[in-house]
Parts: structure tokens; C-alpha cells; sequence
């Protein structure tokens, strides 16, 4: 007697989001009375006021947020994941697995010290109270683009039929690894963002994805070290090569993002939307710029790619789940997502990481 086997192609859907935008604004003038110092402790040539005014010209950020004084990376990750859970109206107790993305693990107001037992995810997971034991929690530590690896990662457990349901947590609190003396830490905040995968026979879902890591070269480029003051050598903070990391991305990720849609047969004129890693609004432009060029299209509509580094600065893991709940809530003036809409979501960092994802709504 013969059997006839039919396999059903699941796909890897997003059936709910959220996020978690820190409610305390530091505004560019905050910096201004900050003594910011060359690697080695040299003054700054230039005044404050220049530098500043030089810094947003180049990033695009105005003001930044950051986490209240008791919170830590896995209480903002639990308030993301709770808005997740209530806007796919499932039973938390139905996850297969809680993935969660981060770089630096709890770190306490006033402490630049990383605390890593148990993992965020377990500690997220004791915070959501789920009591199932075959829901797994683990970490995802990948750099920025760490929220869209453990999406990938979560689509993979998907369709390979070994989990129906994941959440997937970018959470960071940047604001506490900064080194006060380098004119860098005005770019990072904090913030969190979450997403929840389901399995469907679905035509939405992942369609494509590509993820690649040059650490050979580019080992250094986003690193952590001392302070910039040989006075203040209690702990490290994050250290970026700037002009590195910039040519890096201009060169690598419009690359990473054509061979995501040539994978899947798609144009970039059909991608209604580009949700790249808010790092740098210039090297963004740039990257959306360079991308349509290999297509032969001269100038990029802007208009596809939405930002939020102005107000919300750069929250690593947190900034594509934010930008994409922002979206689907009709919380971003200028910007929507229908039925159909083909999206790319792509990020890059310390590692140095790459990846992208093309996702049909």
C-alpha cells in the first residue's frame, strides 16, 4: 500500500508587534557642556557647539532616549514583548521559543558592567511569568543587526517544523556603555522592539534572507575600550571607527540587499519600504542611494526608507522591530504597510555583521 506524502510549504508570518520607546529625551544640548576628549586625552580642536552642530549635520540626530534610572535591558525587552504577545492575541504559553537580541545584557543606572547570568531571555521569560518548560529562551548577541539574525533564525526553526510560534526581543540599553569623554556617545539610546513569527500557509511571510560576517578585516571597527581619558580607566565602553564602519556599509550592504531580492526574483521597484539599521541617517541615504544605483536607478526615492534616528538615535538591536511597529500601528506620519507590501529589512554591525530579509505582508 502506497502512502502519498504531501508537504506544506509554512510560512514564516508576523502576526503581531511592539515596542518600547524610553520616555526620558536627551537632546543634543545636553552635550554641551561635556568635556570630550581625543583617544589619549588631547582637547578637541574644535568647541562644543561646533562639534555638536557638526555631529547632527552628519547623523540626522537631534535627541535621543533614554531608559528610567530602574530600568534594565530585559525590563524594557519585557514591555516590547508584552505589546507583541497582546497585539497577536495568543496565549503566551504557545511559544516555541523566546529569542532575544541585545550586545550588553542587563546593565544597571550609574554601572558600564554587563550582567549575563541568567541570560536576558530567561530573565524576559521569568518577567512574562510563562511557565512552559518547552518554550526555549536564549540570547542572540550579533551586534546591531542581531533583531533581524534571530528573526532569521526563528523563520528557519519555522520551516523546518520545529516551532510553530517564536518571540523575537531586540532590547538594548546603550546609554549605560558610553564613555561621557568621546564625542560617539551621542549617537546611541536605548530602546527595545518585538515581533512575533507564526507558522502559516500563507502567501506573506519570509521570502528571502542573507546574512554575512567579515571579522577578518574589519575585526576592530566597532570594538570596546577605555575611556578617552587615561584619568577614568574603570571598565570599557563602546569604541567605533567611524570612517570604517561608513565605507564598510556603503560598500557591503546594498550588495547584501540585491542578492536578497535577486534570490527571490524581485525588483527593488516592487519593495514598498527599506527598514534599514537607523545607525546614520547620511550612511542610510547613502546605502538606499547606492542600492538603487545597481538597478541603474540614479537617484533613490527617499521616501521609502523611514527614519527614526532623529528623535530616537541609535538603539542598536531595537531600531528595525521600532521602526516596524511604528509603521503598522500608523505611528509614523508619511508611512504605511498594506496587504501584499513587499519590505526589506536590513542592518549592520560590530563583528562586522551584515544581513537582510525580504518579507511580503
Amino acid at each position: 500500500m502506497r502512502y502519498l506524502c504531501i508537504y506544506i510549504m509554512m510560512q514564516s508570518v508576523i502576526i503581531g508587534t511592539g515596542s518600547y520607546i524610553p520616555e526620558i529625551k536627551v537632546a543634543n544640548a545636553t552635550f554641551a557642556e561635556h568635556q570630550f576628549l581625543e583617544k589619549g586625552g588631547a582637547a578637541l580642536k574644535q568647541n562644543n557647539s561646533y562639534v555638536i552642530e557638526k555631529f547632527q549635520a552628519i547623523t540626522g540626530i537631534a535627541e535621543r532616549r533614554y531608559a528610567q534610572p530602574h530600568q534594565q535591558t530585559s525590563d524594557i525587552g519585557v514591555l516590547a514583548a508584552q505589546q507583541a504577545i497582546t497585539a497577536a492575541g495568543i496565549d503566551k504559553e504557545s511559544l516555541d521559543y523566546l529569542i532575544v537580541a541585545h550586545n550588553f545584557g542587563d546593565v544597571a543606572h550609574n554601572s558600564n558592567r554587563s550582567n549575563l547570568l541568567p541570560s536576558v531571555a530567561s530573565r524576559i521569560k521569568s518577567k512574562l511569568q510563562i511557565q512552559n518548560p518547552d518554550c526555549v529562551a536564549y540570547d542572540m548577541a550579533f551586534g546591531c543587526p542581531g533583531w533581524v539574525e534571530a528573526l532569521i533564525q526563528a523563520h528557519l526553526f519555522i520551516k523546518a517544523g520545529a516551532a510553530k510560534r517564536c518571540l523575537v526581543i531586540g532590547t538594548e540599553t546603550l546609554s549605560r556603555l558610553v564613555d561621557p569623554h568621546d564625542r560617539d556617545s551621542m549617537i546611541f539610546s536605548d530602546g527595545s522592539g518585538a515581533a512575533i513569527l507564526e507558522a502559516s500557509e500563507s502567501e506573506q511571510g519570509v521570502i528571502a534572507h542573507k546574512t554575512q560576517t567579515f571579522a577578518l578585516n574589519y575585526i576592530d571597527a566597532l570594538t570596546m575600550g577605555p575611556s578617552n581619558t587615561i584619568e577614568d580607566n574603570d571598565g570599557l565602553f563602546i569604541k567605533m571607527n567611524g570612517r570604517k564602519v561608513y565605507e564598510f556599509a556603503l560598500n557591503h550592504v546594498p550588495l547584501v540587499v540585491k542578492e536578497v531580492l535577486d534570490k527571490a526574483g524581485v525588483h527593488i521597484s516592487e519593495v514598498k519600504k527599506v527598514l534599514i539599521h537607523q545607525a546614520n541617517e547620511k550612511m542610510d541615504a547613502a546605502i538606499l542611494e547606492r542600492l538603487f544605483k545597481l538597478y541603474g536607478i540614479d537617484h533613490a526615492p527617499m521616501e521609502v526608507m523611514p527614519m527614526t534616528i532623529g528623535w530616537l538615535g541609535n538603539s542598536s538591536v531595537a531600531t528595525v522591530p521600532t521602526l516596524l511597529d511604528l509603521i503598522i500601528k500608523g505611528e509614523l506620519e508619511g508611512h504605511d504597510i498594506q496587504r501584499g507590501d513587499k519590505i526589506v529589512m536590513a542592518a549592520v554591525g560590530a563583528g562586522m555583521n551584515i544581513n537582510a530579509v525580504l518579507y511580503q505582508f
